[in-house]
């Protein structure tokens, strides 16, 4: 059996160039503004070479964001049953603002795939995400069974940490023109944690 061959150097390098311009692209356009073109540019590359490794803009799109939800999903699947029910979901919270700060392009990706209706992503939404919410739901539901944190609807609270922390990534222009010069991520993660601990605390 024939081994597929390794990618050499430069097409690792052409590839990893095209995929860090189409997220820029694809972030600040949408992806009905995003051309090949334009991604293709911002790569430093022809449109012909670029096509070369990938077929079209949707093929482009779809690399991306097949990486992005398996990086999105990693902090809620690493919620471990085991643990003390507080602090496993306050490190949720803390690991999904910390991805808003160093992810924002991948979050404003994710965020306009999603007001489109989700056209590229449906099936995952439906599937792969409800399960593992689901999944999720049901251990934060057993954990209020027990008394261990308070009682709140449990998808509302999965939404609430969802909306919260990628706010300062999709909605980073307003926060900062806000804020002016204070380091949005500097306040964020002491409120977030502290509306949260109140919240869940058993009273």
């Amino acid at each position: 059996m024939t081994r597929p061959r390794q990618p050499t150097r430069i097409q690792a390098r052409n590839r990893a160039a095209i995929l860090e311009a189409a997220l820029d692209v694809f972030s600040a356009l949408g992806y009905r503004g995003a051309t090949v073109d334009r991604i293709a540019t911002a790569a430093g590359l022809s449109k012909p070479n670029l096509l070369y490794y990938f077929p079209s803009k949707e093929a482009i799109h779809e690399e991306l964001l097949g990486r992005l939800l398996d990086t999105w999903l990693d902090p809620l699947r690493a919620l471990d049953p085991e643990g003390d029910p507080l602090e496993e979901i306050l490190a949720y919270v803390r690991r999904k603002l910390e991805m808003s700060r160093d992810y924002p392009r991948e979050s404003r990706l994710f965020a306009n795939e999603i007001v489109q209706g989700a056209p590229r992503i449906h099936a995952i939404l439906s599937t792969d995400l409800k399960a593992l919410v689901d999944e999720k739901a049901a251990l934060l539901a057993r954990w209020m069974e027990e008394g261990r944190i308070a009682r709140v609807h449990p998808y509302h609270l999965i939404f609430s940490i969802w909306s919260l922390t990628q706010h300062y990534a999709d909605f980073d222009v307003q926060v900062r023109a806000v804020l002016g010069s204070e380091d949005p991520f500097a306040g964020a993660p002491e409120f977030v944690e502290t509306l949260y601990r109140r919240l869940l605390t058993p009273g």
